[in-house]
C-alpha cells in the first residue's frame, strides 16, 4: 500500500519522478517539472494526467503540429506513434502511465 501526496512532490531536477507502481510492465510515475521535455514517440501508448499546474501539449497529426492546453484534472492520451512534447507553464505535476521501457 502507498499513499502519494502529489502536492508536496518536488525533486531536485525537472522530469524526475517517483515510481508508484509497475503492473505487468506498465509503469505509473509521478513527475514534477518546470521545463519542457523533448519531442518523442513512446514505444507504446501513454496516459498523461496533469495533477497540478498547466501544460501546453504539442503533438503532431498528419505532419501538422498542434497545441492544446492541459490544466489540473485534464488527461492526454498518446496512442501508438503519436509524436508529442510537454511544455509546462510554471511548475506542473504529472501522472504518467506507460510501458516500463518507454522514453
Amino acid at each position: 500500500m502507498k499513499i502519494i501526496r502529489s502536492k508536496g512532490f518536488r525533486p531536485a531536477k525537472a522530469w524526475q519522478s517517483v515510481d508508484i507502481a509497475n503492473m505487468n510492465g506498465i509503469t505509473t510515475r509521478l513527475h514534477w517539472t518546470d521545463r519542457p521535455y523533448q519531442w518523442h514517440v513512446n514505444n507504446g501508448e501513454e496516459v498523461f494526467a496533469v495533477m497540478s499546474g498547466r501544460v501546453e501539449m504539442h503533438y503532431r497529426e498528419h505532419g501538422e503540429e498542434k497545441v492544446t492546453l492541459l490544466e489540473a484534472g485534464d488527461i492526454f492520451y498518446a496512442g501508438l506513434g503519436c509524436q508529442h512534447v510537454a511544455h509546462p507553464i510554471g511548475e506542473a505535476r504529472i501522472l504518467v502511465i506507460e510501458k516500463e521501457d518507454s522514453v
